[in-house]
């Protein structure tokens, strides 16, 4: 499908003018400080919009309202532990990270346990953020290869190269300005939607409403105890962990806490971002569910593959080249292709962070100057985005990226909540009980990630996890802490 040039123009000039506008912070990075904090002095509306933007990716544009219009609002409950997370972030997490002062976020675990556990969370954030980023260079390719007929490998190419160019020579003013200005168009482009959708009902907005209603779309899933379902209860406490570990113990926020002058300007940013997030994905939601009753009082509008199951992914794509005045369309491609490139930049920028803190000054030069460390942190980002790309050309015709990305994703990160806890909770538990709690954990964590593919067929059905696969977090992370603790009272007992 060629879309009209005006949608074209108007994608390539808010997509480049990001690059370019990125690129130019080159000459304000000095030093290291500079490159990975922005010399903490960045204004905090900016590093809250970066925070939401972080937060934000392609996928939450696209797959939060074909999950609306395939079913209802039981995904929205994931929102409602954002404000729990954040409040504790800003009580604990930031006075925490700005009181140490390193800026890595795994410096507080080698305080607890050693080198081991400062190892063990670095290496699975670096393999997790290499993993997030080619799937998202792929999944951007996706879409733009659909709407304008570029071939999907050139889209990854030039893509990974775009921002990984100013990831790196723009530093962190780079990724948290151009964070905030891809977060407005992406808010402004999720409220045009919103609106074109309502005012183009037959019978006028309120139809929206009394088709959603008859349909039971406004539903937040089952109030029911079942911890094999996604019910309200499950998504709630899937929720509140996967952000306690996002404000806890992920770089990409901890950097932001230091990016600002003062704890009250990094409290005030981590709210911001993260109570932000909330409204736009109540917007997410509305969206499936207005295309929902759009496409019901106007089914002749939808082709006929779009009427199957499993297809509420590809209703919104759809819309946006065929239901919105031309130019609004090329806002809302740039407004998805800006979120993908936000989450990128942000893992190009963490991961080369970590790289020279965990790695370089750790082990290799202890007393690296400016100059070195700038260089390790300008090929530490070249290295990573040529790494990503080639995840993401090796990804081409994987029938279900998202599936492979979250099994992996689970298994890497999955312990590394259970470890911040046992170290931010008790004083008592000894790098023993950690080891311990963290080897049963992953075993647990992988058992239940993996076994709906191995142990489904042939019988093996006894071995497959009860529990929903959002609870993987959850009971990984609560077996650790446990272990940890049970560990602790064991080995005092036997002394």
């Amino acid at each position: 499908m060629q879309l009209p040039t005006l949608d074209l123009v108007v994608f390539l000039l808010i997509t480049f003018g990001n690059v370019l506008f990125g690129a130019s912070f080159f000459f304000k990075n000095k030093t290291a400080g500079q490159f990975t904090s922005g010399g903490g002095n960045l204004p905090a509306w900016v590093v809250g919009m970066s925070i939401f933007a972080t937060f934000v990716s392609s996928i939450s544009f696209l797959a939060l309202p074909g999950n609306a219009y395939s079913t209802n609002w039981n995904a929205l409950v994931f929102s409602f532990s954002i404000p729990f997370a954040s409040i504790l972030a800003v009580k604990f997490f930031v006075p925490l990270y700005r009181g140490i002062g390193s800026i890595s976020a795994y410096n507080y675990l080698e305080t607890r346990f050693g080198t081991w556990a400062r190892v063990y969370a670095s290496l699975c954030y670096l393999l997790t953020q290499l993993m997030r980023t080619g799937a998202i260079l792929l999944l951007l390719a996706l879409p733009i290869n659909a709407l304008f007929g570029f071939n999907i490998r050139t889209i990854i190419i030039v893509t990974g190269i775009a921002v990984t160019l100013y990831s790196m020579l723009g530093g962190i003013r780079a990724v948290v300005w151009t964070d905030a200005i891809q977060g407005i168009v992406l808010i402004a482009g999720a409220i045009v939607s919103a609106l074109v959708l309502t005012f183009s009902m037959p019978e006028g907005p309120g139809q929206v409403f009394e088709i959603a209603a008859a349909n039971n779309k406004f539903s937040l899933g089952s109030f029911g105890a079942s911890l094999s379902e996604s019910t309200f209860w499950v998504i709630l406490i899937y929720g509140l962990f996967i952000n306690l570990q996002n404000y806890g113990i992920d770089q990409n926020f901890v950097q932001r806490y230091m990016a600002t002058s003062s704890d009250k300007k990094a409290k005030s940013s981590a709210l911001f971002g993260s109570l932000l997030y909330v409204p736009v994905s109540v917007i997410f939601f509305y969206i499936g569910t207005a295309l929902y009753a759009y496409y019901t009082a106007m089914p002749e509008l939808l082709p006929a593959e779009l009427h199957e199951p499993g297809a509420g992914d590809k209703v919104f794509p759809h819309f946006i080249v065929n239901g919105l005045p031309t130019g609004i369309t090329g806002l809302l491609i740039a407004a998805i292709f800006a979120a993908g490139m936000s989450t990128i930049s942000t893992s190009l920028n963490s991961t080369a962070t970590i790289v020279l803190t965990d790695y370089y000054q750790r082990y290799f030069n202890k007393n690296a100057n400016e100059r070195s460390s700038m260089a390790v942190l300008y090929i530490s980002s070249l290295v990573i985005g040529f790494l990503g790309i080639l995840i993401a050309l090796t990804l081409v015709g994987v029938e279900s990226v998202l599936d492979a990305w979250w099994s992996l994703a689970s298994i890497f990160s999955g312990g590394m909540l259970g470890l911040f806890l046992l170290a931010f909770l008790s004083r008592k538990v000894r790098r023993m009980d950690a080891v311990i709690g963290v080897i049963a954990g992953v075993l647990v964590i992988v058992w239940m990630s993996l076994s709906p593919l191995y142990f489904t067929e042939g019988g093996l059905l006894a071995f497959r996890s009860p529990f929903h696969s959002n609870l993987t977090i959850v009971i990984g992370t609560l077996v650790i802490f446990l272990l940890g603790f049970i560990s602790l009272k064991f080995f005092y007992k036997k002394r």
